[in-house]
């Protein structure tokens, strides 16, 4: 048992890193500081629950189930962070959040002195790691802080449960899906961990025994339900950057059919050789590179090639957009045969922009790439016939 609650943490607290990657900016921001917090603690209190953890505190400080009120002083903090991070994740003037930050920390942190003073009082000689809150359910002093924990924890997840039916009829995209696995870990943790434990103690009280609902049904619900919870306050900010790198890592691909064509014209400087560098950097480099070579290639732009290529593109029933693209496309190809040639620049130069570069982004570069991949007849037309020379290359835009 203790070694799938280690699994549970570490898959818990592996949300934390993630979310906490850039340390500088991450401790500026209250919403990703409370959202760490929320999910260390979820983590932690995990690693203290197992039951060879409790063995070993236990055995540390020589005192039988000292690891109890540790665990429900830790459970009662993470309570109290899932409702520091709605808190700021709703958002609102500084001073609203700060006052309503404190309140919320002060109730809590009475709590666990609380559940540390009745342990204090109770006896609780008799060590026990998995059936503490069934087996002491009706000791003086022990009774009342376990239900004090379990009153605690289930204020905030009924507080969150009541946040998030609310926000998601306000809010749409990711947010709203990271409100319904909230929603959904929460209500689980409800019915599938604490009502379970009220059930397990309230049939204790009633001389009945119910004790596997406490020791096995309620551990692995709780560990679902702090799984969900922590993708859904996760989702809406690790997706984003996630599938930005994904798009960046496509652009970056699509790209090659331009790159191949421009980079011996090339002259920006090249990063370093790193195998862990994100797709966005080096989508970010090539569009520089390439930006570099078509400012190098521009002399070499044979207006007479773009405006033939055009016209037969037109001519064969392309839109005037995709017959642009296909004329820069054969115009740039012979422009990069003419600059690895060595030939002189054509003898009507003249400034024309290139569509790729009247818009933000990789979008421009990348249609450009594709319409030099495309076979002539999809392109509206091949490279006319001024390709001569020894270097000389099929009258088509295709770069392989």
């Amino acid at each position: 048992m203790s070694l799938v609650v280690y699994l549970a943490a570490l898959v818990f607290g592996m949300t934390s890193v993630l979310l906490f990657r850039r340390p500088r900016t991450a401790m500026r921001n209250p919403l990703t500081q409370s959202t760490c917090a929320a999910i260390v603690l979820g983590a932690l209190v995990f690693v203290c629950a197992a039951p060879a953890t409790l063995a070993t505190v236990n055995e540390l400080t020589g005192v039988p189930n000292f690891g109890a009120p540790l665990t429900y002083g830790m459970l009662s903090a993470y309570s109290c962070a899932v409702l520091v991070l709605l808190i700021n994740w709703r958002g609102g003037s500084r001073e609203r959040v700060r006052r309503m930050v404190l309140r919320t920390m002060a109730a809590y942190g009475l709590l666990v002195v609380a559940i540390v003073v009745l342990f204090a009082l109770a006896d609780a000689d008799t060590e026990r790691l998995t059936d503490l809150d069934t087996y002491y359910a009706g000791t003086p002093f022990m009774r009342e802080m376990i239900l004090l924990y379990l009153l605690g924890h289930t204020a905030a997840m009924l507080v969150m449960c009541a946040v998030c039916v609310k926000w998601g009829r306000e809010v749409g995209g990711l947010l709203r899906a990271g409100l319904r696995l909230i929603l959904l870990g929460a209500l689980l943790d409800v019915v599938g961990f604490q009502l379970t434990k009220y059930t397990a103690v309230v049939a204790r009280w009633s001389g009945h025994d119910l004790d596997f609902l406490s020791t096995t049904v309620a551990p692995p619900m709780a560990s679902l339900a702090a799984l969900l919870c922590s993708a859904g306050f996760a989702l809406p900010r690790l997706l984003p950057p996630v599938v930005a790198h994904w798009r960046g890592l496509g652009d970056y691909r699509r790209l090659d059919p331009l790159w191949s064509l421009v980079k011996s014209v090339s002259t920006a400087p090249k990063p370093p050789a790193s195998w862990w560098q994100l797709p966005q950097a080096r989508l970010q480099w090539r569009e520089v590179s390439i930006h570099d070579a078509l400012l190098a290639l521009a002399p070499y732009f044979d207006h007479r090639v773009r405006e033939r290529v055009r016209d037969t593109a037109l001519g064969a029933g392309r839109s005037p957009h995709e017959a642009r693209l296909a004329a820069e496309a054969a115009m740039l190809a012979d422009a990069a045969r003419r600059a690895v040639a060595g030939e002189e620049p054509p003898e009507t130069p003249g400034t024309y922009r290139l569509h790729a570069t009247e818009v933000l982004g990789p979008s421009g570069l990348v249609e450009l790439a594709q319409t030099l991949d495309r076979p002539p007849a999809a392109s509206g037309g091949a490279v006319p016939s001024s390709r001569t020379g020894p270097m000389a290359e099929p009258e088509e835009p295709h770069v392989a």
